[in-house]
């Protein structure tokens, strides 16, 4: 081999082993935490907290690796594409490290361990999302990229097994079957678990484009998620949550909450089951029990007062005032009630319709 290839390749294998090497940490301290929720062991969490500083440490290693194997081997073409997604690989893996630490730190803060049930739950996603990072980072190893198409087709699944657990935690702290002060960490471990499957399907992008030269950002991929907010979340903003869910929309994820939430109104169940949309099972949620607000892609405001919730700027996500009427406070005859709903319900309806499209329509253009 020439000597020139034979450095090459020997730079780009140093490159690869210390990546493994920082992937195999994250994916210990992954395990860790879910060691320490099984276990109820709180040890295990500290040891989580204490070792990420080598993970940090070896982020810095493989930037300086990268940059050195820009200046001294001029690559172009698959070589450029190799130092680039490392650097971006890198990056991705430090942030699944931030991750288990901060599901480590909120392991400490529940105040008791609840019954087993949640923490089944959350062992059910973690079960998803280990797999899944570990073949992400193989495929950066191997240099496989069909390995990459099939692993990112998992975040989906993830997404939707984060929604249903996420809720199911609410409805139990509203039986009072875990405390309040339990609510927030645990929902917060379930979020980190699912923001690591998001982590993972980054690398899997970069993997694509590193073997193919395919970009794979920006081709539909990514799932947006769409929040609605009132103040009660009680009517408005679940039949908006209820007519984005019948598009039947993968890449989008339909959530609703309120600034101060009561029941869901049976009026606004009775009438959406007329329009074939089944609510029966949905649950108020406060906006303060929104996990990872700052990653919703679309924040909707159905009333002003919800405007207060839209994030201040520089951010990515995009707010929009759908100021609409609340059809469970109108008082009138039975037809008069019924024509309040129809309106509220054609105007969402038309809305969602239109945004939904516009960001479809974006993507193949």
């Amino acid at each position: 081999m020439p000597y020139y290839e034979e450095t090459l390749e020997r730079d780009m294998r140093r490159i690869r082993e210390k990546v493994s090497e920082m992937a195999g940490l994250a994916e210990k301290a992954l395990r860790g935490c879910l060691q320490a929720i099984k276990e109820q062991n709180r040890q295990k969490a500290y040891s989580v907290i204490l070792r990420d500083s080598r993970i940090d440490e070896l982020e810095k290693q493989i930037d300086r690796l990268c940059l050195e194997f820009i200046v001294r081997q001029q690559p172009v073409a698959g070589t450029l594409r190799f130092a680039y997604a490392s650097i971006k690989i890198n990056s991705e893996i430090e942030r699944v490290g931030d991750y288990a630490e901060s599901m480590a730190r909120h392991i400490l803060l529940l105040p008791q361990w609840p019954e087993a049930g949640p923490f089944e739950r959350i062992a059910q996603i973690a079960n998803m999302v280990i797999p899944m990072f570990q073949d992400a980072v193989r495929s950066f190893v191997t240099n496989d990229a069909e390995l990459a198409k099939r692993t990112r087709q998992t975040e989906a699944s993830v997404d939707a097994l984060r929604h249903q657990i996420s809720g199911e935690l609410v409805k139990a702290r509203e039986d009072q079957q875990i405390p309040l002060e339990s609510l927030v960490p645990l929902l917060t471990l379930v979020n980190r678990f699912e923001r690591t499957a998001d982590q993972a399907t980054n690398i899997c992008q970069e993997v694509i484009y590193m073997s193919t030269g395919e970009y794979a950002k920006h081709k539909g991929t990514e799932v947006y998620r769409v929040l609605f907010v009132d103040e009660r979340n009680a009517c408005r903003s679940q039949i908006a949550e209820g007519i984005g869910n019948a598009l039947n929309q993968p890449k989008f994820i339909f959530s609703s909450a309120g600034l101060n939430p009561y029941p869901v109104a049976p009026a606004a169940i009775a009438f959406m089951a007329e329009k074939g949309i089944d609510i029966s099972r949905h649950r108020s949620h406060s906006v303060e029990h929104v996990p990872n607000l700052e990653h919703y892609n679309i924040i909707v405001a159905l009333a002003p007062g919800a405007r207060q919730v839209f994030p201040p700027p520089p951010t990515k996500t995009v707010s929009l005032d759908w100021s609409v009427g609340d059809p469970s406070q109108v008082e009138g005859t039975p037809e008069e009630i019924k024509t309040a709903y129809e309106d509220t319900y054609e105007f969402l309806r038309s809305h969602l319709q239109d945004l939904v499209e516009a960001i479809l329509g974006d993507e193949i253009t």
